[in-house]
């Protein structure tokens, strides 16, 4: 498989599974910081009990999003950790942002976040 043909068959998942959510990115200090956000689809999924290891505690979301719908809004990449997902309405953290696992041929295609809140 391609990474433009497994590209195309994430955003089709994405398109029928997927939920609204917002990236966001403070910048500076106080309460008047500034934010850069974008809102994109996420595939929000839970971890089950045999994932609960190492950094990942009970409660937190494992969140799936497509690398070109932050290109395309030209959110400032990589994502790291202390950026910021809303989902529902809530604000959470995220943890760890995994640019390794959902690549294809060396192409990123997904970020996978680990998110806490």
């Amino acid at each position: 498989m391609t990474p433009d043909e497994c590209k195309e068959l994430y955003r089709r998942d994405m398109e029928e599974i997927g939920e609204k959510v917002i990236i966001r990115r403070y910048f500076g200090t106080g309460t008047n910081r500034n934010k850069f956000e974008v809102e994109i689809l996420a595939r929000v999924i839970g971890y089950g009990p045999q994932e609960l290891v190492g950094t990942i505690q009970q409660g937190d979301q494992k969140l799936i999003i497509l690398v070109k719908d932050l290109e395309t809004f030209q959110f400032p990449l990589p994502l790291i950790k202390n950026d910021k997902v809303i989902v529902r309405g809530k604000e959470l953290n995220i943890e760890a942002a995994d640019g390794n696992t959902r690549r294809i041929n060396g192409k990123l295609i997904a970020y996978e976040l680990q998110v806490r809140g």
